[in-house]
């Protein structure tokens, strides 16, 4: 039996992190940086994310010897939704989330993944969160982004039953919020 076809107001089903990576990166081109260097920087703060909510879950630890780990350099940092993200050029020059000490993060996985989590229906959410982006000066847009999110993120179990868990992101709620 053939799929309903998906209106304005028919929620996507999809994962937390695909959502805060393309939210991040909209966040990211309106503070001023490239799609390329968004994508990276979205990225670091996504997987920052998902790194802590595991930690509290109790689905990965926190290792003892990570907490005396001689400090890495000094990076260079840009600030995004309240996190530092440490950045590093690439051989073109690109500004990119650094990952590992030294390597830029690539902007191409984080593509893909967001293009794979949203399907057919990206540009709807990418529009939908442009317009939100836009409704806020970039100052305050970075400094209260996080807590945006949170409001319209795709409700699962709070507990490690949502780890992973695809829920209901409802654009109509984005758009109304960006009035």
């Amino acid at each position: 039996m053939p799929r309903p076809e998906a209106g304005p107001d028919t929620p996507l089903r999809v994962n937390r992190a695909p959502v805060l990576t393309l939210w991040a990166a909209v966040v990211a081109e309106r503070l001023g940086h490239p799609p390329d260097t968004a994508l990276s920087l979205a990225s670091h703060v996504a997987g920052t994310a998902a790194r802590a909510k595991a930690r509290r879950l109790g689905i990965t630890e926190s290792h003892p010897e990570e907490a005396r780990a001689p400090l890495a350099p000094r990076h260079e940092t840009v600030r995004l939704l309240g996190r530092d993200v440490p950045v590093v050029r690439d051989a073109a020059g690109t500004l990119l989330a650094a990952s590992g000490g030294e390597a830029p993060t690539p902007a191409a996985p984080a593509r893909a993944y967001v293009a794979k989590a949203f399907g057919p229906r990206l540009g709807e959410a990418r529009e939908a969160l442009e317009a939100l982006a836009a409704s806020l000066d970039p100052e305050r847009l970075n400094r209260e982004g996080f807590r945006l999110y949170e409001a319209f993120r795709p409700e699962v179990p709070p507990d490690a039953r949502g780890w992973g868990a695809k829920g209901e992101l409802h654009l109509r709620r984005i758009r109304e919020a960006a009035g």
